[in-house]
Order: structure tokens, then C-alpha cells, then sequence
């Protein structure tokens, strides 16, 4: 049976778990989850709260931080619409912006992992006050200010995060009379949605590798939620938590900071009638990306519910298939026709489906004969290339 994101979101604080990692597709819900997540806190701490907490700090009453599209909407353009000349990404104060940037001096650390995540020769410049960041190509004497990317303003905002992230780590890893701080004490929980997914594969890596390392070396007393749709990032997460982390490898017996068991692995499906599930994928396989998308061909084809999009999860399986099988075009893949060539309707089915040229479209309609094209295209797929038909959850 399905559930509300808001039950998934109870399910997810109740667990006794270090890290939950758990991918599902965009437009899925993993935002919304978040935001489920942080209002059931928020929730607890004013049920909680007291006089004394009432005069707490800011940043010493939260029990969550997260990352996610509302965190890069702290950060707006002011393109100088009149000069056309001094453009810069605004930043909108906060109890976290101010305590990372003003009072921890950390903006030269916040420039080193952006230049190291992207290799570019664009220079952040953030102002004396901290409430924008120029930008400026390295080697121009001019330091004439330019507009980045969306991918390298999302990268950014990640690296002020992931900044911010590493100094409580660093924080929290000290006994409590002994840090420099007490304004995260109260903090419990980290949420973190789809990390800088305009990374190359590289840099996903790197990330990916450098957020494990953060997460198993010294977060004592923090849990961490993950949620992703990039299946390389999410295998390599996953892969990371797999292994165990010794304080010392050579001590006898050995103190472990982190064992595999800390970690709980998850698939968050969203169900036609607006509900949701939350799949727990144990062993330690790699999560397959085209498997799943297979298995969500095939629930479309069972409850008769096949859109356009379906034929465009059919294609990129045989663009994949293609690959690792060493054809130079996923066409080779199709039944072949009396001639000995691929069959030519399947090929257009494929082509005119999965390339619409409005995302509207994607959700249209199917005719019949199209519908029926596609289960024989599955099931010639499935039987000719030996793939494992994943159980599909009964509702």
C-alpha cells in the first residue's frame, strides 16, 4: 500500500540509521519530502519549546539543516539591468549565510572546493559585507564582473553549504565543554536533495566520495537523509557507505567510527493515485538504473497507464545496452524485419516518441497499436538479452 510523504517522512526520523540514501526519479516528491521531513521537527521543537530555548539563538533551536532547491533560492541575480556591467549573485541573509561567511571567514574555503568541483578559471569575489558574490575570469586585468552558468551557480551554493557542513562536523566531533560554539548542540539531522546534479561524471565522484568520507569520519550524534535521481552518484554514495572506517586499522581490538549497518538504502516511487513507496534495496549490488526503468515500463504496461516518456525509458535502455555490448548503434538491438534489417516500425515508434518536442507531449496520449508495439518490444528485449524481470510490487 501506498503512503503520504508525510508518513514516509515519520518513517525516516523514527529509523535508528546514520545515513539514509535514497534515489527516485525528479518530479518524484524528494523535495516535497524534505520539506514533510523539516515540518515534523519543526513541529516537535515548538511542542518542546520553553522559555529558555525561547531566547536561544537561531541557529542553536534548530534540530535540521538541508540542502535543496529552497537553499538556492537564497541566492538571486541582480544582472544590472541599466549599466549591463556589474552583474552579481545576491545573497539573502540567514542565521546560517552570516554564520558561515561573516563570523567563520570561510568564503576563501567556499572558492578552493568550487574551483577544485568544476576546474574552470572563473573567481567567485564575494563583497566586504558578504551579501553578494562577483564573478571574474582569472587573468583579466579589467576584473569585469560576468554571469556563470546555472550548473556553476548551483555548484556555488553547494560548496557555501558543504562549507558550512564541514565546520559543524568539526564541531560536533569535540566534547561538549570543549567547542568553540553551542549553536548546534541541539542539531540532529542533515537533509540533503540531489547535490550539484550538473557535475560531470568526474566531479560527481569526487563529491560523492568527499560527502561519504565527511559523513563516516566524525558526525557523531548526526543523521543524514540523502535523496538523488543521478544512479552514478548514488552507487558511488552507496558504495562508500558499504565500507567500514577504523579510528585506528591497527589497533587492537579495533574502535570503529563507522560500520555498513549505519546505513539503510531506499527507492521512492510515486504511485498513480498520488501516493507514494518507500522500497528499501538492500546487499551491497549496484543499484541498476536500467533495470529499474524496465520494471517501470512494465508496471505501465500492466495497469495500461503507457505514456510518451515510456518509450523514451525504452530507448536509453537500449542506448545502454548497446554500449556494453559493443554495437555502434542501439538499432542493431531491434528484431529484425524479413530482410535481415531492423524492424523499421520499431524504429519509428521509438524515434517519433521519445523525441516530442514540447514536454507536454510527453504525457499525451498513446494509440493503441503503439501500446501494443511497445509490450513486444519488451518482452523481445527482455527474452533475446537474458534481462532479470524485477518483481513489480503489487499495489
Amino acid at each position: 500500500m501506498g503512503e503520504t510523504l508525510s508518513k514516509i517522512a515519520h518513517q525516516l526520523k523514527a529509523a535508528n540509521k546514520k545515513v539514509q540514501l535514497i534515489y527516485a526519479f525528479n518530479g518524484t516528491g524528494k523535495t516535497r519530502l524534505s520539506r514533510e521531513f523539516k515540518d515534523h521537527l519543526l513541529a516537535e521543537e515548538i511542542d518542546n519549546e520553553d522559555e529558555d530555548n525561547a531566547q536561544a539563538s537561531e541557529l542553536s533551536r534548530k534540530s535540521i539543516i538541508y540542502y535543496n532547491a529552497f537553499t538556492e533560492d537564497l541566492f538571486f541575480w541582480d544582472n544590472d539591468l541599466d549599466g549591463d556591467e556589474d552583474r552579481k549573485l545576491k545573497i539573502h541573509p540567514n542565521a546560517f549565510t552570516r554564520w558561515v561567511l561573516e563570523e567563520q571567514g570561510q568564503s576563501g574555503t567556499i572558492i578552493n572546493h568550487f574551483q577544485r568541483l568544476t576546474n574552470s578559471n572563473v573567481e567567485p569575489v564575494f563583497g566586504a559585507d558578504f551579501s553578494d558574490v562577483r564573478f571574474v575570469l582569472r587573468g583579466d586585468e579589467q576584473r569585469v564582473p560576468i554571469k556563470i552558468s546555472k550548473g556553476e551557480e548551483s555548484n556555488l551554493i553547494w560548496c557555501v553549504f558543504y562549507s558550512f557542513l564541514e565546520l559543524i562536523v568539526e564541531e560536533l566531533s569535540n566534547p561538549i565543554d570543549e567547542r568553540s560554539t553551542s549553536d548546534f548542540n541541539n542539531l540532529r539531522y542533515v537533509f540533503i536533495d540531489d547535490p550539484v546534479s550538473s557535475l560531470d561524471d568526474n566531479h560527481l565522484i569526487e563529491l560523492a566520495v568527499d560527502l561519504a568520507k565527511l559523513i563516516k569520519s566524525r558526525t557523531a550524534g548526526l543523521s543524514f537523509i540523502i535523496t538523488t535521481h543521478s544512479p552514478l552518484f548514488y552507487n558511488v554514495l552507496s558504495n562508500e557507505l558499504n565500507n567500514k572506517l577504523a579510528k585506528n586499522p591497527s589497533a587492537v581490538p579495533i574502535d570503529w567510527i563507522y560500520k555498513p549497518g549505519e546505513a539503510q538504502k531506499f527507492r521512492l516511487d510515486k504511485k498513480i493515485d498520488g501516493d507514494f513507496v518507500l522500497t528499501e534495496l538492500g546487499g551491497r549490488t549496484p543499484f541498476s538504473y536500467h533495470l529499474l526503468l524496465l520494471s517501470e515500463i512494465r508496471e505501465a504496461i500492466r495497469d495500461n497507464q503507457i505514456k510518451k516518456y515510456h518509450f523514451n525509458f525504452l530507448r536509453n535502455i537500449l542506448e545502454k545496452t548497446a554500449t556494453f555490448l559493443g554495437h555502434d548503434k542501439w538499432e542493431n538491438l531491434l528484431p529484425r524485419a524479413a530482410d535481415g534489417n531492423s524492424d523499421p516500425f520499431a524504429n519509428r515508434i521509438l524515434n517519433l516518441s521519445s523525441h516530442s518536442a514540447h514536454a507536454g507531449e510527453e504525457t499525451g496520449e498513446v494509440e493503441a497499436h503503439d501500446k501494443e508495439e511497445l509490450e513486444k518490444l519488451v518482452n523481445f528485449l527482455s527474452s533475446e538479452y537474458g534481462f532479470w524481470s524485477q518483481e513489480i510490487p503489487n499495489d
